[in-house]
């Protein structure tokens, strides 16, 4: 059992208690994280003559060495050491003797497990945006071979009016660019460095932490030391976006699920992406829709289980804020693998143009614009909406649409119709000439893309993301 503590113990921890205790199982995958801080550490400590530069310069060798070692597969992460630290610290005292003990100088595990975390977070922050993109990129590829691919709007999940497809897609244009702007909120707030705050007052050594920020990529130091230690905030920001994210997906996934049924048939998902029943040779399943759906509720609970976490900690540091990893790197893994998914699923789906557009045909949408119509007649709103009412109500009876109705018929209703009424509730007409911004007509969707097309190439990525050893200057 390797740990970097125990000289005021008389015998050794219990076995049950170590493993209880342990996090090696789960933050070992900050070993890059690790590595890179205390590099950072290290080559501060040497610029303000805490350490020799032969010192520092055994010690960074020594951390390159294990971290190339244990990306080859050479050097193996065991569950003997009690947490990442200690295997990092162990191997390094093993390879270069002496002043591997010199490591943790000016350090606590609190301050560094912290740093672990925010530059771990910082860097998926930064994949996620990148997933992110390139779902809106397809999504954006969507939209302008499709301005004029008429489907029903709906509201309660009834057709409502007609829109078209590339307006239906914008909508989730908008939902994940908001996840991106969001993302990037929580980047900008996190990024300032806690390394220095020790266990949780800081130390007597004379630190240049603003030297040490500035070397890992941080806009400067935290500003207090106990609140460095027990600050969780970003996590739970981060958890709190990536849930949106999912709800996005899910909402998405659920509508997807639905125009691939039978009764609705406006898509059909890729084979790649599909799968089949081991009894009923003719089906064909949008499980990657309903896995995305179902996933949703696994990272709301990572959120959900770091809230109640934190809510009773006093200040500063306590044991309980090492659960705040496991449900952190799952909801990650998850959402990432949802994106790469679920973009590849949306990339190869064709759509059923025609399908949608006899959809749109029925169900009345066009019942608005024949109100509006009695309207610009100067029939005044209520009475054109009880009109138009009675008139849909005449269509069921007699199992036709308001548009395949003869004058006579819409006459004998409202004197007021004229012949023009048939191009003025075309399915065209009802979606061309909505033209305000955010509407689904081609003009507004053609302005609407440009904008989107332009919010794509400014989107801000952080390219030097790592600052892992090698990239460390000193």
């Amino acid at each position: 059992m390797a740990q970097l503590w125990g000289g005021r113990f008389t015998k050794k921890t219990d076995k049950l208690v170590y493993d209880f205790n342990a996090s090696i199982t789960f933050d070992k995958r900050l070993f890059k994280q690790d590595i890179e801080g205390s590099i950072a550490h290290v080559v501060m400590l040497e610029k303000q003559g805490i350490l020799t530069c032969e010192e520092k310069d055994a010690i960074v060798k020594g951390l390159t060495g294990i971290r190339n070692d244990v990306e080859a597969g050479k050097l193996i992460i065991t569950e003997e050491y009690e947490d990442i630290h200690s295997f990092v610290e162990a191997n390094l005292i093993e390879r270069i003797g002496e002043a591997g003990k010199k490591l943790h100088t000016g350090r606590s595990r609190n301050d560094q497990v912290a740093l672990d975390m925010k530059l771990y977070v910082r860097t998926e922050v930064i994949q996620i945006t990148e997933h992110l993109k390139s779902l809106l990129e397809t999504l954006l590829d969507i939209m302008e071979k499709n301005l004029t691919t008429y489907m029903p709007g709906f509201t309660h999940l009834q057709k409502a009016q007609p829109t078209t497809l590339a307006h239906h897609m914008s909508a989730y244009f908008e939902m994940f660019k908001r996840d991106i702007l969001r993302l990037q909120d929580i980047y900008q707030r996190m990024n300032y460095c806690p390394l220095g705050s020790g266990a949780f007052a800081g130390t007597t050594y004379p630190l240049d932490r603003a030297y040490t920020a500035s070397l890992l990529g941080f806009e400067g130091p935290t500003l207090n030391s106990m609140d460095s230690v027990a600050d969780r905030d970003y996590v739970i920001e981060f958890l709190a976006a990536l849930s949106t994210i999912m709800m996005h997906l899910s909402r998405f996934s659920e509508e997807i699920i639905i125009w691939n049924s039978n009764e609705y048939r406006f898509v059909e998902i890729d084979d790649a992406f599909s799968t089949g029943s081991s009894i009923m040779p003719q089906k064909k399943n949008p499980d990657i829709a309903e896995l995305v759906r179902g996933k949703t509720g696994r990272v709301y609970g990572a959120l959900m289980s770091i809230l109640t976490t934190m809510k009773g900690i006093p200040l500063a540091y306590n044991k309980d804020m090492q659960e705040d990893k496991e449900v952190t790197f799952d909801a990650i893994d998850t959402v990432k693998n949802c994106l790469v998914l679920f973009n590849g699923m949306l990339a190869s789906m064709k759509f059923r143009n025609q399908v949608m557009e006899v959809s749109a045909m029925k169900g009345f949408t066009n019942a608005t614009d024949a109100a509006d119509y009695l309207v610009s007649k100067g029939v005044p709103f209520r009475d054109a909406h009880g009109i138009i009412g009675s008139l849909v109500l005449y269509c069921i009876e007699k199992d036709t649409s308001i548009d395949a109705l003869s004058l006579d018929e819409l006459k004998a209703v409202s004197p007021v119709f004229e012949a023009d009424v048939y191009e003025a509730v075309s399915l065209k007409t009802c979606v061309e000439k909505r033209l305000t911004i955010g509407a689904p007509g081609k003009k507004a969707m053609e302005e609407v893309i440009c904008i989107d097309r332009e919010f794509i190439k400014n989107i801000w990525i952080n390219e030097d993301s790592s600052h892992a050893s090698g990239d460390v200057q000193f």
